[in-house]
């Protein structure tokens, strides 16, 4: 646990990058895990639109809306005092015109209380950038695999495996510095590409599923720590632990406690003062 409590800022995060100094990020969606995750010492919590898949149950991110992403944005940073957070721009809030994807981002700041928003997407996206950090909305990039794009990539596949895909993805990277993202998530792309990427950025690259040589790492909370019902496993994420069996286990023995009348224990009930007891049954009436 951390008891460093200065507010992480994105000067630090550059300052990581140039020490070494990898970072660490963790999902959250609500007030709980991230209390839970910062007191862990993460040092950037993404608020996913992966909350459509992970809390809400859709099959994919595409159906996650604004209300939605504010809904939980401002439930994690009623919990945060250190970490940076990082709220998603759901799919089809920034593929518009410059004006509303502004309006949209400048929504997660100024209502969900985050400090940056993050957004999918290659070198079309630099104008929507470049005019957000002119608001003073710090945006994080996201190439690779990007899922709110997932039918039209086909699926969930490794992104940058042949020459002419990494060569895009470098430039995709390079465009998005050059257009002011202060960050870049890099997904499910090979190590080697990714290396290259991660050197040639003088911002942090942060990868999930891109092997060791980001100066980050960013997991799906439920994915790190075994929680929820779900059996697919994505083969970049490690679980820690595995509280879904605790949880079950435990609802599993509260249900059979109340089934065979053994909750509420004496010591889980209150009593009424004796007079009002006489009261309520009269002298000599039965108590249940």
């Amino acid at each position: 646990m951390t008891n460093n409590l200065a507010p992480v800022t994105t000067s630090d995060l550059r300052k990581k990058k140039r020490d070494g100094q990898p970072i660490a990020m963790v999902t959250a969606y609500d007030f709980p895990s991230a209390k839970l995750v910062e007191e862990a010492g993460a040092d950037m919590i993404l608020v996913g639109d992966s909350l459509g898949m992970v809390v809400l149950g859709y099959d994919s991110t595409i159906p996650v809306t604004m209300d939605d992403m504010l809904h939980h944005t401002k439930a994690v940073t009623r919990a945060v005092k250190r970490a940076f957070v990082v709220s998603d721009m759901p799919f089809l809030s920034y593929h518009g015109t410059v004006e509303e994807a502004v309006k949209n981002a400048g929504r997660l700041l100024q209502e969900g209380l985050a400090k940056a928003v993050k957004m999918e997407g290659g070198r079309e996206l630099a104008p929507i950038v470049t005019r957000c950090v002119q608001a003073g909305i710090p945006v994080m990039g996201h190439i690779g695999l990007t899922p709110q794009a997932v039918h039209q990539l086909g699926g969930y596949k490794v992104q940058g495996r042949d020459l002419a895909q990494a060569r895009r993805l470098l430039e995709d990277a390079m465009a998005l510095e050059e257009a002011g993202v202060f960050t870049l998530v890099l997904e499910c792309v090979p190590q080697e590409v990714a290396a290259v990427i991660a050197d040639k950025l003088e911002i942090p690259v942060i990868g999930i599923g891109a092997g060791p040589s980001c100066d980050g790492q960013v997991l799906v909370l439920h994915d790190l720590v075994g929680y929820g019902s779900s059996d697919w496993k994505p083969k970049f994420a490690k679980r820690y632990a595995d509280t879904g069996i605790v949880i079950r286990e435990a609802v599993a023995a509260y249900v059979s406690e109340v089934k065979d009348r053994r909750f509420p224990a004496p010591e889980h009930v209150f009593h009424a003062a004796e007079e009002t007891v006489k009261q309520l049954y009269g002298e000599g009436g039965g108590r249940r």
